[in-house]
C-alpha cells in the first residue's frame, strides 16, 4: 500500500460546475471532499461563460408554464444529434436519457442548496423549428452574486464575461438592452439593469452576473458545508492499486512556495472535472483534423490545458469528439491576431452583429455560405467546411452605413469609434468594390451577392439559407426589423471572422453514470469525469443557451450521487 499524506471520501479535480456541483452534491450524502484547482482561481470556463444552463422540462420551466417533456426533449435530440450513438458512443441513448431525467433534480438540488435559477424566457432553443425544440427555450440563468459573500475567497473567483461589460444583467437582459433605443420594453430593460449595477455599488455589494455568479453561488454552498478546496494544486497523477484508482498526487503550491507533492488517498473515487484542452496547442493540433485551429483564439478557461485528460488516456482510458470544440466566430484583425484592448463593452457588442439586420457574411469569393443568425457552433462549423470549398477562414462579416448608424457599439447608437478602423480592425470603403478589394475577396462576387441579399431582404424573406424563419433568429436579432435588412447605403465596412471556441467537446468516454471507460467499454474502477474532461452528450452540436455547462452540472451531480452508493433521483 502507498504511503498517504492525506485521505478524503472524493478528490475532484478542477473547480467549475461540474466540479463545484459534484463536491456539493457528495457532501449532501456526508462524504468528505478535496477540490484540487490547478491555477489560482476558481470557476473554471463555467466562471467565463454567459452563464446558461440548458435543462428540459426544469422547475422554473414549469413554474412558467413553459410545456416540455422527457419525450420532446429526446425527439429533439434525435432532431439535431440524429441517432443515439451517430455523433459517438459519448451520444448514446443512455447518456442521452441519464442527462434528460436527471437535469430537474439537479436544478432542485442546486436550489435547495441556496443556488436559485431564472426562466430565460424567450431565449429560444437554437433549432427551435425542429421537432421538439422550443421557441420559449429551455435556458435557465443564476440569479446576480454578490461576492463580498465569499469573504476570503472573493478574490480567489475568476472573473466572469459581466466583468468587461461594467453591467450586472442576466443574459436575456443584456440582449435585450442593446437594443434600448429600439423600444420601451429594452429601454426599460437597460433602465433595470443600470439601476441594479449601480445601486449594488452604493450598497458596497461586489456583483457578478452571468456564469460569475453561478460558479460564485457554487463556491459559495460548497465552503460553507465544508469542502475542501485548493489552489495551485494540480492533479499530476493517479495512483492505481490494482485496477483501481485509489489516489491522486497532487502538488500544492502555498505561500509562495514551489508546489510539494502530496498523496492523497481516494476512500470513493477520483472524478476528473479539470476541463479541456483548449488550451494546449499541441493537442489541438493532433487531434484537431479538419478542425485544427490554434490555442490563442480559443475563449476557455487559462487552465485547459488537457493535462488531466491525458493521465486518464495512460490507464487505458477512451476518448470521444477530441476533433469537435464549441465553436464561437467572432471578430478579429485581418490576419488572425487579436484586436487591441479597446474596451469589452464595445467588442462585446459587436462580436453580436451578424445576428442583426443589415449584416451578412461572406467568403473569399464575396458570397453568403451561411445563415448568419444561426447559433455560434453551427456558423464555426460551415466555415470549415466551406473553407474545403471556398477559402471562408477567415470569413468577412458586411455591413453598411445604415446599420452602423442605428447600432450599438458603445452607449450612443452609430459610434462606431474612429481608431476600430485607423487601426484595420474594421476596414471602410466608399464602394462595395474598394471594400472587396481592401479585404482580399471578390469585388464582382460581393456585389452580386449584395444585389441579390437586398432583393430578398426587402421581401423579407431569405430563400438562400432561412435567416429569419426561426424564433432563435428573431430573438438575437432585432426586435423591430428582424433579422433581415439591406446593405445599400455607403460608406460599407467588413470585419474578419475568425473560428474562435468557448472550449473542447472531446474527451474522455463516460457512460450514463459518469464512469470513465476503457476502450472495451469497462469502467475504470474509482474514475469519473464530467465538464469537457469528458466527451459532451451534445455531440457534434448545440441544442441551446448553456448545452455545456448542463451536462457538466447533471454529470457531476450523477457523478457524486454513484460514488456515494445513492441514486440520482435523490
Amino acid at each position: 500500500m502507498p504511503d498517504w499524506d492525506m485521505t478524503a471520501d472524493v478528490v475532484i479535480a478542477g473547480s467549475g460546475g461540474a466540479a463545484l456541483t459534484a463536491a456539493l452534491a457528495a457532501r449532501h450524502h456526508g462524504l468528505d471532499v478535496l477540490v484540487a484547482e490547478k491555477t489560482d482561481l476558481i470557476g473554471g470556463s463555467t466562471a467565463m461563460s454567459g452563464g446558461g444552463v440548458w435543462i428540459p422540462d426544469s422547475p422554473p420551466m414549469r413554474a412558467a408554464g413553459s410545456p416540455d417533456s422527457e419525450k420532446d426533449a429526446l425527439a429533439y435530440f434525435q432532431a439535431v444529434v440524429g441517432d443515439a450513438g451517430a455523433e459517438g458512443p459519448a451520444t448514446s441513448a443512455e447518456r442521452r436519457q441519464a442527462f434528460i431525467r436527471t437535469g430537474p433534480r439537479v436544478i432542485a438540488f442546486l436550489t435547495s442548496q441556496g443556488i436559485p435559477f431564472r426562466y430565460a424566457e424567450g431565449y429560444s432553443d437554437y433549432y427551435c423549428d425542429r421537432p421538439g425544440g422550443k421557441d420559449r427555450g429551455r435556458t435557465l440563468e443564476a440569479h446576480p452574486f454578490d461576492t463580498n459573500r465569499l469573504g476570503p475567497w472573493k478574490g480567489k473567483l475568476r472573473p466572469g464575461s459581466s466583468a468587461g461589460l461594467g453591467l450586472i444583467g442576466y443574459g436575456t437582459e443584456l440582449t435585450r438592452m442593446s437594443y434600448y433605443n429600439r423600444s420601451l420594453i429594452d429601454l426599460l430593460t437597460g433602465v433595470k439593469v443600470l439601476a441594479r449595477t449601480y445601486g449594488g455599488k452604493l450598497r458596497g455589494q461586489a456583483l457578478t452576473s452571468n456564469g460569475g455568479a453561478l460558479a460564485g453561488r457554487l463556491l459559495e454552498q460548497a465552503l460553507a458545508r465544508g469542502v475542501q478546496v485548493w489552489t495551485q494544486a494540480p492533479v499530476t497523477d493517479l495512483i492505481m492499486t490494482g485496477d483501481r484508482v485509489t489516489g491522486a498526487i497532487v502538488s500544492r503550491s502555498t505561500a509562495g512556495k514551489d508546489g510539494k507533492e502530496l498523496r492523497v488517498r481516494a476512500r470513493r473515487a477520483v472524478l476528473l472535472a479539470a476541463g479541456g484542452f483548449a488550451r494546449s496547442e499541441e493537442l489541438r493540433q493532433t487531434h484537431g483534423g479538419d478542425q485544427a485551429t490554434t490555442a490563442a483564439w480559443t475563449f476557455a478557461s487559462p487552465g485547459d490545458t488537457g493535462e488531466v485528460m491525458e493521465l486518464a488516456i495512460k490507464l487505458g482510458a477512451a476518448t470521444d469528439l477530441l476533433d469537435e470544440a464549441i465553436w464561437g466566430p467572432g471578430p478579429r484583425m485581418p490576419d488572425g491576431s487579436p484586436p487591441k484592448p479597446y474596451g469589452g463593452k464595445r467588442l462585446n457588442a459587436f462580436s453580436r452583429a451578424r445576428w442583426r439586420p443589415g449584416t451578412i457574411i461572406v467568403d473569399a469569393a464575396g458570397s453568403r455560405f451561411v445563415n448568419e443568425a444561426v447559433s455560434y457552433m453551427e456558423v464555426g462549423k460551415t466555415m470549415f467546411a466551406h473553407d474545403q470549398v471556398s477559402p471562408s477562414v477567415p470569413a468577412w462579416l458586411i455591413f453598411d452605413d445604415s446599420y452602423r448608424r442605428r447600432s450599438l457599439f458603445g452607449i450612443v447608437p452609430g459610434d462606431l469609434p474612429r481608431k476600430w478602423i485607423d487601426d484595420g480592425f474594421i476596414l471602410k470603403a466608399d464602394s462595395l468594390a474598394e471594400l472587396a478589394a481592401q479585404a482580399g475577396i471578390s469585388p464582382e462576387g460581393l456585389e452580386a451577392t449584395v444585389r441579390r441579399f437586398n432583393s430578398h431582404a426587402r421581401a423579407g424573406k431569405d430563400p438562400d439559407f432561412g435567416r429569419g424563419d426561426r424564433a432563435y433568429d428573431w430573438f438575437m436579432g432585432d426586435p423591430r426589423l428582424g433579422a433581415l435588412a439591406p446593405l445599400d447605403t455607403g460608406p460599407y465596412y467588413a470585419s474578419a471572422q475568425y473560428p474562435g471556441d468557448f472550449g473542447t467537446c472531446g474527451g474522455l468516454l463516460t457512460d450514463e453514470r459518469a464512469r470513465v471507460l476503457t476502450e472495451a467499454g469497462e469502467p475504470i474502477g474509482g474514475l469519473y469525469a464530467a465538464g469537457n474532461a469528458s466527451a459532451t452528450v451534445m455531440g457534434r452540436h448545440y441544442l441551446g443557451a448553456g448545452a455545456s455547462i448542463s451536462p457538466a452540472l447533471v454529470f457531476g451531480y450523477i457523478a457524486a450521487t454513484g460514488i456515494a452508493g445513492a441514486s440520482s433521483d435523490q
